[in-house]
């Protein structure tokens, strides 16, 4: 009989097979353990794969500001290392690609270049237009009803991320009550397309919809909208 306190011994193979773990990699993992500091890499590489998903559009500096905002403290030197090491980078390396490198859309064409609705909340068109500043430029999200031909929200930022599209459309569900089934009209952009704005239209139970790449008739009431607020106010 075992003395009484005496600790109680338990064969390493039991004790993998009770914590799920394979007895070669306990073995393997005592020759080589895990660092603290390879453990924190490791993780922050997992959060930097989902902003990514989040905005494949965005580059590192873009994803520096996303984990900064998530309450991490890293500099965009080891945001780009750890970027280069998990193999993470923009969808847009080039500009001049821009529009060939569009992804596939998440909804169907729902308007079909028919900008007319019979009441409020039925069709909102969405956007993202960019104006330059004497301090650098900055990215407006619109959203317009169609029926009332009103912007019901909007976002500004000096960031082309999801959030911009996200906080437009929060402000336009708070601004007209919490309407359901409305369809909200976008073109092909990450920004429309990531998993966050993906998550507010289910959120709120929204129908999203989704035009051509490059095919500006597809949004055109919003088009004429940035054109005009360039040219009336901008301007």
């Amino acid at each position: 009989m075992a003395a009484v306190g005496a600790p109680v011994r338990v064969p390493v193979a039991v004790a993998c097979r009770v914590l799920g773990f394979s007895t070669q990699g306990y073995y393997k993992w005592l020759k080589q353990p895990v660092s603290a500091r390879e453990a924190e890499e490791q993780e922050l590489i997992s959060v930097l794969h989902q902003l990514h998903g989040d905005d494949p559009e965005g580059g590192y500096r873009v994803l520096a500001d996303d984990i900064t905002e998530l309450g991490y403290t890293l500099s965009e030197r080891r945001v780009w290392r750890l970027c280069r090491v998990a193999g993470i980078q923009s969808t847009i390396v080039k500009r001049k690609s821009r529009y060939k490198s569009a992804g596939e859309p998440v909804h169907d064409d729902l308007v079909n270049r028919q900008f007319t609705a019979d009441g409020p909340n039925e069709l909102w068109l969405t956007d993202i237009t960019e104006h330059r500043t004497h301090e650098g430029k900055v990215y407006l999200c619109a959203i317009k009803d169609v029926f009332s031909n009103r912007i019901v929200g909007y976002s500004i930022d000096t960031r082309m991320k999801a959030r911009i599209a996200v906080n437009a459309l929060e402000m336009a569900v708070a601004h007209r009550g919490r309407p359901t089934g409305v369809i909200v009209h976008s073109d092909r952009g990450s920004q429309f397309r990531s998993r966050r704005f993906l998550k507010a239209l289910k959120r709120h139970g929204l129908r999203g919809s989704m035009g051509r790449v490059g095919a500006c008739g597809d949004n055109a009431a919003m088009e004429s909208f940035f054109a005009l607020l360039q040219k009336n106010v901008l301007d």
